[in-house]
């Protein structure tokens, strides 16, 4: 495995990959996030009991937009035509929401980055939807859990030993 920064030349200055000659394989890359609030809050996101609307369907469809703008938000990523993203938000427990984001294309470089913003921006409009009845929101524990395809092959947080 390349144990070296990438995203360095020679001269340890930034720079974007080239990809020119990498082979296009089908890659896909699955984030998550948990967004941690008080009891009520979930309440009232789940019963729509907010000023601001469908707190979900928003938090949706931010995320699938971010996916889409990551090369704008973070300088070195390549621009990629996405084919797919998906944005799901599931109930955890009595204060948690989970944020997946995952997101799948056939090219040459990868979409960790797409998936990671897209369940951070997701998660940030949760608290953006929810914030004016609980300030102590918490997003916790955004992180890859898995890809596909590429160079380096798969790989899975849960395979993955401490």
């Amino acid at each position: 495995m390349n144990k070296t920064l990438t995203h360095l030349n020679e001269n340890g200055q930034a720079h974007m990959v080239d990809v020119t000659e990498k082979e296009i394989s089908r890659r896909t890359a699955t984030a998550v996030a948990i967004v941690e609030m008080k009891a009520q809050t979930l309440t009232y996101v789940l019963e729509g009991g907010l000023p601001k609307g469908d707190v979900l369907a928003t938090a949706r469809i931010a995320g699938i937009q971010a996916c889409k703008k990551t090369a704008d938000l973070i300088p070195l990523c390549h621009p990629l035509m996405l084919t797919k993203v998906t944005l799901d938000i599931d109930v955890v427990s009595a204060t948690q929401l989970r944020v997946s984001c995952t997101c799948s294309l056939s090219g040459k470089t990868g979409v960790e980055m797409e998936a990671l913003t897209g369940a951070s921006i997701a998660a940030l409009t949760l608290y953006d939807m929810c914030k004016a009845v609980d300030k102590g929101i918490l997003i916790k524990e955004l992180g890859l859990a898995s890809k596909t395809g590429g160079k380096s092959g798969d790989w899975s947080k849960d395979n993955v030993s401490s």
